[in-house]
Protein backbone atom coordinates (compact mmCIF):
# COMPACT_ATOMS: atom_id res chain seq x y z
CA UNK A 1 0.00 0.00 0.00
CA UNK A 2 1.42 3.22 -0.90
CA UNK A 3 1.60 6.54 1.39
CA UNK A 4 -1.41 8.00 0.15
CA UNK A 5 -3.47 5.34 0.76
CA UNK A 6 -1.92 4.91 3.70
CA UNK A 7 -3.20 8.25 5.03
CA UNK A 8 -6.74 7.79 3.55
CA UNK A 9 -7.07 4.98 6.12
CA UNK A 10 -5.30 6.92 8.93
CA UNK A 11 -7.50 9.43 8.26
CA UNK A 12 -10.69 8.18 6.80
CA UNK A 13 -12.32 7.60 10.69
CA UNK A 14 -11.85 10.95 11.82
CA UNK A 15 -14.09 13.54 11.86
CA UNK A 16 -11.75 15.85 10.65
CA UNK A 17 -8.54 15.74 8.24
CA UNK A 18 -7.24 19.06 9.73
CA UNK A 19 -7.82 21.51 12.35
CA UNK A 20 -10.62 23.14 12.70
CA UNK A 21 -14.02 23.23 13.92
CA UNK A 22 -17.78 24.13 13.63
CA UNK A 23 -18.04 27.11 16.10
CA UNK A 24 -15.14 28.98 13.21
CA UNK A 25 -17.02 27.84 10.14
CA UNK A 26 -19.68 29.86 11.53
CA UNK A 27 -17.81 32.91 12.07
CA UNK A 28 -16.33 32.78 8.42
CA UNK A 29 -20.13 32.47 7.38
CA UNK A 30 -20.57 35.24 9.60
CA UNK A 31 -18.17 37.55 8.35
CA UNK A 32 -19.16 36.78 4.87
CA UNK A 33 -22.30 37.83 4.83
CA UNK A 34 -23.82 34.68 3.53
CA UNK A 35 -26.18 34.16 6.37
CA UNK A 36 -29.10 36.44 4.13
CA UNK A 37 -28.50 34.85 1.43
CA UNK A 38 -31.52 32.58 -0.70
CA UNK A 39 -30.72 29.61 -3.07
CA UNK A 40 -26.71 29.78 -2.78
CA UNK A 41 -24.53 27.93 -4.62
CA UNK A 42 -21.59 26.67 -2.79
CA UNK A 43 -18.37 24.21 -3.89
CA UNK A 44 -16.64 22.83 -0.64
CA UNK A 45 -13.34 21.96 -1.86
CA UNK A 46 -11.10 19.31 -0.44
CA UNK A 47 -13.93 18.77 2.00
CA UNK A 48 -12.61 15.25 3.44
CA UNK A 49 -15.41 14.14 5.66
CA UNK A 50 -17.64 17.07 5.43
CA UNK A 51 -17.04 18.80 8.48
CA UNK A 52 -17.37 22.35 7.15
CA UNK A 53 -19.69 20.90 4.64
CA UNK A 54 -22.73 19.78 7.10
CA UNK A 55 -22.27 22.78 9.03
CA UNK A 56 -22.39 25.35 5.59
CA UNK A 57 -25.58 23.15 5.36
CA UNK A 58 -26.93 23.51 8.60
CA UNK A 59 -26.43 27.65 8.63
CA UNK A 60 -27.54 28.30 4.60
CA UNK A 61 -29.80 28.41 1.83
CA UNK A 62 -28.11 26.77 -0.10
CA UNK A 63 -27.26 23.95 -2.20
CA UNK A 64 -23.79 22.46 -1.60
CA UNK A 65 -20.84 20.45 -4.40
CA UNK A 66 -18.75 19.24 -1.62
CA UNK A 67 -15.60 18.27 -3.94
CA UNK A 68 -12.36 15.82 -2.73
CA UNK A 69 -10.19 13.22 -4.68
CA UNK A 70 -10.93 10.47 -2.06
CA UNK A 71 -14.25 8.56 -2.23
CA UNK A 72 -14.19 7.33 1.12
CA UNK A 73 -14.46 10.87 2.76
CA UNK A 74 -17.32 11.30 0.61
CA UNK A 75 -18.95 7.88 1.73
CA UNK A 76 -18.55 9.47 5.23
CA UNK A 77 -20.00 12.55 4.48
CA UNK A 78 -22.95 10.92 2.71
CA UNK A 79 -23.67 9.22 5.95
CA UNK A 80 -23.25 12.04 8.15
CA UNK A 81 -25.17 14.08 6.17
CA UNK A 82 -28.35 11.75 6.41
CA UNK A 83 -27.87 11.13 9.98
CA UNK A 84 -28.06 15.19 10.42
CA UNK A 85 -30.83 15.36 7.75
CA UNK A 86 -29.39 17.62 5.39
CA UNK A 87 -28.44 15.04 2.26
CA UNK A 88 -30.92 16.63 0.04
CA UNK A 89 -28.26 19.47 -0.19
CA UNK A 90 -25.04 18.02 -0.59
CA UNK A 91 -24.03 16.89 -3.59
CA UNK A 92 -21.02 14.47 -3.55
CA UNK A 93 -18.09 15.08 -5.95
CA UNK A 94 -14.88 12.65 -6.73
CA UNK A 95 -12.18 14.79 -8.51
CA UNK A 96 -9.28 16.83 -8.49
CA UNK A 97 -9.52 20.39 -7.46
CA UNK A 98 -7.39 21.84 -10.23
CA UNK A 99 -10.01 20.13 -12.97
CA UNK A 100 -13.14 21.50 -11.13
CA UNK A 101 -16.16 20.73 -13.30
CA UNK A 102 -18.28 24.36 -12.71
CA UNK A 103 -19.06 26.86 -15.18
CA UNK A 104 -17.53 30.40 -15.47
CA UNK A 105 -19.34 33.03 -12.24
CA UNK A 106 -21.91 30.07 -11.55
CA UNK A 107 -20.78 29.84 -7.62
CA UNK A 108 -21.88 32.45 -4.96
CA UNK A 109 -19.14 31.55 -2.73
CA UNK A 110 -16.29 28.59 -2.78
CA UNK A 111 -14.82 27.27 0.77
CA UNK A 112 -11.48 25.67 1.27
CA UNK A 113 -10.79 24.62 4.64
CA UNK A 114 -7.26 23.44 5.47
CA UNK A 115 -7.02 22.12 1.71
CA UNK A 116 -5.71 24.75 -0.77
CA UNK A 117 -2.28 24.25 0.20
CA UNK A 118 -2.76 20.76 -2.07
CA UNK A 119 -2.64 23.34 -5.20
CA UNK A 120 -0.85 26.20 -2.90
CA UNK A 121 -2.62 29.25 -1.45
CA UNK A 122 -1.58 31.51 -4.75
CA UNK A 123 -2.24 29.26 -7.61
CA UNK A 124 -5.37 28.39 -5.92
CA UNK A 125 -6.91 31.72 -5.63
CA UNK A 126 -5.77 32.08 -8.98
CA UNK A 127 -7.65 29.56 -10.87
CA UNK A 128 -10.85 29.29 -8.81
CA UNK A 129 -11.80 32.90 -8.86
CA UNK A 130 -13.45 32.35 -12.26
CA UNK A 131 -16.16 30.17 -10.67
CA UNK A 132 -17.59 32.66 -8.78
CA UNK A 133 -20.41 34.83 -9.38
CA UNK A 134 -19.63 38.75 -9.35
CA UNK A 135 -19.17 39.99 -5.73
CA UNK A 136 -18.77 36.15 -4.93
CA UNK A 137 -17.10 34.71 -1.50
CA UNK A 138 -13.96 32.43 -1.23
CA UNK A 139 -13.71 31.44 2.39
CA UNK A 140 -10.50 29.57 2.85
CA UNK A 141 -8.26 28.48 5.93
CA UNK A 142 -4.35 28.47 5.20
CA UNK A 143 -0.76 27.83 7.35
CA UNK A 144 0.08 30.84 8.39
CA UNK A 145 3.14 32.36 10.43
CA UNK A 146 1.54 33.73 13.08
CA UNK A 147 5.32 36.08 14.26
CA UNK A 148 8.05 37.30 12.09
CA UNK A 149 10.62 35.93 13.70
CA UNK A 150 10.33 32.04 14.36
CA UNK A 151 12.44 29.28 15.87
CA UNK A 152 14.94 27.66 13.11
CA UNK A 153 13.51 24.32 13.50
CA UNK A 154 10.19 25.05 12.88
CA UNK A 155 10.93 27.60 9.95
CA UNK A 156 12.86 24.70 8.36
CA UNK A 157 10.06 22.04 8.39
CA UNK A 158 7.38 23.93 7.29
CA UNK A 159 9.34 25.58 4.59
CA UNK A 160 10.12 22.15 3.27
CA UNK A 161 7.05 20.60 3.78
CA UNK A 162 4.80 23.90 2.28
CA UNK A 163 7.15 26.44 0.82
CA UNK A 164 4.05 28.97 0.33
CA UNK A 165 3.65 29.46 4.33
CA UNK A 166 3.98 32.76 4.88
CA UNK A 167 2.32 36.11 7.04
CA UNK A 168 -1.21 36.82 6.78
CA UNK A 169 -0.16 39.87 5.60
CA UNK A 170 1.38 37.98 2.21
CA UNK A 171 -1.90 36.18 2.13
CA UNK A 172 -3.97 38.97 1.89
CA UNK A 173 -1.84 41.13 -0.26
CA UNK A 174 -2.10 37.57 -2.49
CA UNK A 175 -6.00 37.93 -2.74
CA UNK A 176 -5.81 41.53 -3.76
CA UNK A 177 -3.28 40.47 -6.17
CA UNK A 178 -6.03 38.34 -7.51
CA UNK A 179 -9.00 40.15 -7.47
CA UNK A 180 -10.30 39.87 -3.60
CA UNK A 181 -11.38 42.51 -1.45
CA UNK A 182 -10.82 41.22 2.15
CA UNK A 183 -13.49 40.95 4.39
CA UNK A 184 -12.35 38.90 7.19
CA UNK A 185 -9.40 37.28 8.89
CA UNK A 186 -8.84 35.18 12.12
CA UNK A 187 -6.93 32.13 13.52
CA UNK A 188 -7.54 29.07 14.73
CA UNK A 189 -7.77 28.99 18.20
CA UNK A 190 -5.99 25.90 19.88
CA UNK A 191 -8.52 23.77 20.66
CA UNK A 192 -9.16 23.81 16.82
CA UNK A 193 -5.75 22.09 16.37
CA UNK A 194 -5.47 19.46 19.80
CA UNK A 195 -8.97 18.70 20.76
CA UNK A 196 -10.34 18.95 17.38
CA UNK A 197 -7.36 17.37 15.51
CA UNK A 198 -4.11 15.74 16.63
CA UNK A 199 -5.66 14.22 19.55
CA UNK A 200 -8.48 12.10 17.38
CA UNK A 201 -5.33 11.17 15.42
CA UNK A 202 -2.93 10.13 17.89
CA UNK A 203 -5.72 8.12 19.38
CA UNK A 204 -6.20 6.48 15.90
CA UNK A 205 -2.76 5.28 15.38
CA UNK A 206 -2.35 2.03 17.69
CA UNK A 207 -5.31 0.57 15.70
CA UNK A 208 -3.61 1.83 12.53
CA UNK A 209 -0.64 0.26 13.25
CA UNK A 210 -2.41 -3.27 13.83
CA UNK A 211 -4.21 -2.81 10.68
CA UNK A 212 -0.53 -2.73 8.77
CA UNK A 213 0.87 -5.02 10.80
CA UNK A 214 3.24 -2.61 12.17
CA UNK A 215 4.37 -2.44 8.64
CA UNK A 216 7.85 0.37 7.85
CA UNK A 217 5.51 2.20 5.79
CA UNK A 218 2.69 2.31 8.40
CA UNK A 219 5.30 3.19 11.24
CA UNK A 220 6.59 6.11 9.19
CA UNK A 221 3.55 7.53 8.59
CA UNK A 222 2.82 7.94 12.22
CA UNK A 223 6.19 9.18 13.00
CA UNK A 224 5.31 11.86 10.33
CA UNK A 225 2.63 12.79 12.14
CA UNK A 226 4.10 12.93 15.55
CA UNK A 227 6.87 15.27 14.54
CA UNK A 228 4.32 17.55 13.11
CA UNK A 229 2.10 17.39 16.55
CA UNK A 230 5.16 17.52 18.43
CA UNK A 231 6.81 20.59 16.52
CA UNK A 232 3.51 22.45 17.22
CA UNK A 233 3.19 21.45 20.35
CA UNK A 234 6.40 23.15 21.04
CA UNK A 235 5.93 26.14 18.65
CA UNK A 236 2.32 27.10 18.45
CA UNK A 237 2.39 30.38 18.88
CA UNK A 238 4.42 31.04 15.87
CA UNK A 239 2.38 29.10 13.29
CA UNK A 240 -1.51 28.34 12.56
CA UNK A 241 -4.13 28.60 10.68
CA UNK A 242 -5.31 31.50 9.37
CA UNK A 243 -8.71 31.97 8.23
CA UNK A 244 -9.06 34.31 5.31
CA UNK A 245 -12.37 35.51 4.25
CA UNK A 246 -12.33 37.75 0.71
CA UNK A 247 -15.36 39.31 -1.55
CA UNK A 248 -14.57 38.75 -5.77
CA UNK A 249 -14.63 42.50 -7.23
CA UNK A 250 -14.45 43.95 -10.35
CA UNK A 251 -11.62 44.47 -12.76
Amino acid sequence: MDDLHLLDDLHRDGARQGPGGDAETRLAIALSGLGDGKNLTIADIGCGSGASTLVLADALDARITAVDCMPAFLAALDRAAARAGVADRITPLAGSMDALPFADGSLDAIWSEGAIYTMGFTAGVAAWRRFLKPGGILAVSELTWLTAARPRDLTAYWTDAYAEVDTAAAKLAVLERHGFAPMGYFVLPEHCWFDNYYRPLRQRFDRFLDRHAHSAAARAVVDAEEEEITLFERHKDHVGYGYYIARKVDG
